[in-house]
């Protein structure tokens, strides 16, 4: 992404668009009672009440009432789906592509589901706006960065949970996204990249210049540690350089590290993530609720000048329903320089005759609103 002079004046920056991910299927009902919903009614409630509190966009997992677990019954999630529209329609949905990592009652291991249950996230009814997908197979030690104050309380103080956490692996190899990402195209879903460092964005230009992602790229820097980059600020800044300079970033972290690196995401005019799937704490000792994080990033935002997002922009901004039908057109659309040309020499640009260069000729069928 590039600066300029004017790039951080708040009136130059797009609209924050707030994800909130308010279910946290690693903790259980006990472990936060007064803001882990268990009922479908009070899932859905939750939804509402982040909605009204300034999120635009929720990453959705579902707990099933009658155990307390976090669900894999991917009818529940399109049942859970059809209920949050209802109740509040103008709300962006975005599963979370694990669809629970938790483990089963009485289980010993956190891990993502299989490649063919995965896939079919593509097909639930009604769709959802977007689909979390992870690149490349990591370390997901979601443990790494929290301290024995963070879990106190929790399910995860007990060291059995806190190991099946600790030895967490997120499957994602070629097999896995290559097919995934052809699937969501199909039924007209948007991919969120889930990206943990350098090497995954990389993998992601690649999937793009060999044509095999064509769409807008709205990514997720994932800087929790334990296989991911850690929460040092210089791992964001390079990650914001390397970032295509049309894309769309949110930020997000673990426990107490998430509220300071998300105030430097709003200030460089990129987007944030928030809830008690990535943090408990407001301050060491004082507990903060899915909403209650909503409001402070609301804060932050109105302190720095820059306003929220509305459900409409921040549907214009993710460019939901857009996609593009050639690598050239996704290259361009993302600020991406050309592919190489045979025998072509020298740095990546686009040929000119000196005069201002008009954008690709873009047909509705080559860029067009899935569903239109």
């Amino acid at each position: 992404m590039y600066f300029t002079d004017d790039s951080l004046l708040p009136e130059n920056q797009e609209p924050l668009i707030i994800c909130v991910a308010p279910y946290g299927p690693e903790w259980l009902p006990g472990d936060y009672p007064e803001d882990i919903p268990v009922s479908w009614e009070a899932q859905v409630q939750k939804a509402v009440d982040c909605y009204n509190a300034g999120a635009t966009l929720i990453h959705l997992h579902v707990r099933d009432p009658k155990t307390g677990h976090g669900s894999k019954n991917l009818k529940e999630f399109s049942d859970q789906i059809a209920r949050i529209r209802k109740a509040v329609p103008k709300l962006l949905i975005q599963v979370g592509g694990s669809i629970s990592f938790a483990p089963p009652e009485g289980g010993d291991k956190a891990k993502w589901l299989g490649y063919d249950t995965r896939h079919m996230l593509a097909e639930l009814t009604p769709k959802p706006d977007q689909v979390t997908i992870t690149i490349n197979t990591i370390q997901m030690n979601v443990t790494e960065l929290m301290t024995s104050d963070d879990v106190a309380a929790t399910s995860m103080a007990d060291p059995k949970m806190f190991e099946a956490y600790r030895e967490m692996v997120t499957d994602a190899t070629p097999a896995f996204y290559v097919e995934h990402l052809k699937r969501l195209r199909e039924h007209g879903i948007q991919p969120l990249f889930m990206l943990a460092g350098l090497a995954q964005l990389e993998t992601v230009e690649r999937l793009i210049r060999r044509g095999l992602y064509m769409g807008p790229l709205c990514h997720n820097y994932v800087q929790i540690g334990g296989g991911p980059d850690g929460p040092n600020p210089y791992n964001l800044m390079e990650y914001v350089r390397r970032s295509p300079h049309g894309s769309v970033l949110f930020t997000e972290s673990v426990m107490r590290y998430v509220a300071p690196l998300n105030n430097i995401a709003i200030a460089l005019g990129l987007h944030v993530r928030v809830g008690i799937e990535d943090n408990l704490w407001r301050k060491k000792g004082g507990r903060m609720t899915s909403v209650q994080q909503i409001e402070q990033m609301v804060r932050m935002a109105k302190e720095l000048g820059r306003p929220i997002a509305t459900p409409e922009q921040a549907k214009q901004i993710l460019k939901i329903g857009t996609v593009y039908n050639s690598v050239e057109d996704t290259l361009f659309n993302l600020g991406l320089p050309p592919n190489r040309k045979g025998g072509q020499q020298g740095f990546l640009t686009y040929q000119t005759d000196g005069k201002l260069r008009e954008k690709p000729s873009i047909t509705s069928e080559e860029h067009r609103l899935v569903g239109a």
